[in-house]
């Protein structure tokens, strides 16, 4: 094998994107990276490329230009539009899943349907295309249950009903346009009850590789109250994935989804990401996304030792077998600082100073994620703006490096969770 520099392609312009690029610029065959469109905090790691991922023969021909030798597409929504194909297609290798694999996180029903033809197990579940048999099938079965938005809502589309009333609402919300075109379907299943885990495998289309857990905070304030967000901070390992609940998810659910796209001639290459829920029968998979979590991402890639740049390249060349992944001993936590008023309305433009102060001090990396550049004063550009990270030799540790980032940083319009980790350290 070669040790030629490598010019990389990175799709994205979120935290998500910018631990990705931080840990790409790593490789030692690292040779020139582009990003598109990227943010001021990957411009660091990156030459930033005004492109539309969207205009498939653009980015095709800008790839054969630059000898781009590895695509690595870091949001879902161009993997679920085709973008992986084209570029197959072209014959530049990619890291991400075809059109046809990526309904995985396209399409709630297809992932359910799946797991029902693969026997993998999972919350029971029903689908419906109009709101009134979809509500005559909630009053029958009544509350708690879950409704889910079909399509691709931002993190968005999914109410955790705990009375009648709100489920009804929500079947309103999907059928009435709130998420879109992801909402012209519905899913209904059954609140599955344990501990909620994100898992990560890295796949070539046949051979599927363990790349590690996380724990996710989804809702907005502390004590995990308020409504769904996109992610308010996570750390990393996660303590409910120990190594023989590892093997288990492997076993029982990502080698099983693996073989069943390879059978149905669609083989799944890139990351599956598994949100899981640890219940007392063992793991049941709530459902999938083929791209790496946002915040997630931020704290494997501060964990991992192994170089990222040959992990993606040998699962998009299909040879992943063999590899393995190394991990540092330490934990890594993130805190999501999003502009006041998020997950709702907010304002964007404000000022941010700080990011150097907290970097400085140990253990802490901040990645930039709805951040944008106004003359020479970085601004607020999003809901969910900074992740503040951490490692350390707990993850207590990790926490106090993390909020001591968090105080450095001075942004008036920002607002964090102040409760990051609080799962693991009651442990």
């Amino acid at each position: 094998m070669s040790n030629a520099p490598l010019n990389v392609l990175l799709i994205g312009s979120g935290g998500r994107e910018h631990a990705l690029a931080w840990k790409l610029a790593q490789s030692p065959r690292m040779g020139r990276l582009f990003a598109v469109p990227g943010n001021p905090g990957i411009g660091h790691e990156a030459c930033l490329t005004a492109l539309d991922p969207y205009d498939f023969p653009s980015v095709v021909r800008f790839c054969g230009e630059n000898q781009i030798a590895l695509v690595v597409v870091g949001p879902e929504a161009p993997l679920v539009a085709g973008l992986a194909d084209a570029l197959r297609a072209a014959g530049i290798a990619v890291f991400g899943p075809s059109k046809a694999a990526a309904a995985l996180e396209g399409s709630k029903g297809f992932t359910k349907d799946l797991c029902i033809e693969a026997g993998i197990p999972t919350a029971a579940y029903r689908r419906f295309a109009e709101a009134e048999s979809a509500k005559a099938y909630l009053r029958e079965v009544g509350a708690p249950i879950v409704v889910k938005a079909d399509g691709i809502a931002a993190g968005k589309g999914v109410v955790v009903a705990t009375t009648l009333d709100e489920a009804l609402e929500a079947v309103d919300a999907c059928f009435g346009g709130a998420f879109g075109a992801a909402g012209a379907e519905v899913v209904i299943e059954a609140l599955l009850v344990g501990e909620e885990a994100s898992f990560f495998a890295i796949c070539d289309g046949r051979t599927a590789i363990s790349f590690g857990a996380a724990q996710d905070h989804k809702r907005v304030g502390d004590g995990d109250t308020g409504p769904n967000t996109g992610g308010m901070g996570a750390y990393s390992p996660a303590p409910v994935i120990d190594a023989a609940m590892e093997e288990r998810v492997m076993a029982e659910i990502i080698r099983p989804t693996v073989a069943a796209l390879a059978a149905r001639g669609t083989p799944f290459s890139g990351v599956l990401f598994a949100g899981l829920m640890i219940t007392e029968k063992g793991p049941e998979l709530i459902e999938y996304n083929v791209r790496f979590g946002d915040p997630e991402c931020q704290v494997l890639m501060l964990r991992l030792e192994s170089d990222l740049l040959e992990i993606l390249l040998a699962a998009a060349e299909g040879r992943l077998e063999g590899v393995t992944p190394r991990w540092r001993d330490e934990a890594a936590l993130t805190v999501v600082m999003a502009a006041k008023g998020y997950p709702g309305d907010y304002r964007k433009g404000t000022p941010i100073e700080g990011i150097d102060d907290a970097e400085a001090l140990p253990g802490v990396t901040v990645f930039q994620a709805g951040t944008a550049q106004k003359s020479l004063q970085l601004v607020a550009h999003g809901g969910r703006v900074l992740n503040v990270s951490a490692t350390g030799a707990t993850i207590a540790e990790a926490q106090a490096r993390a909020y001591a980032g968090v105080d450095a940083i001075r942004w008036d319009d920002g607002f964090c969770r102040r409760d990051i980790g609080w799962r693991a350290i009651g442990r």
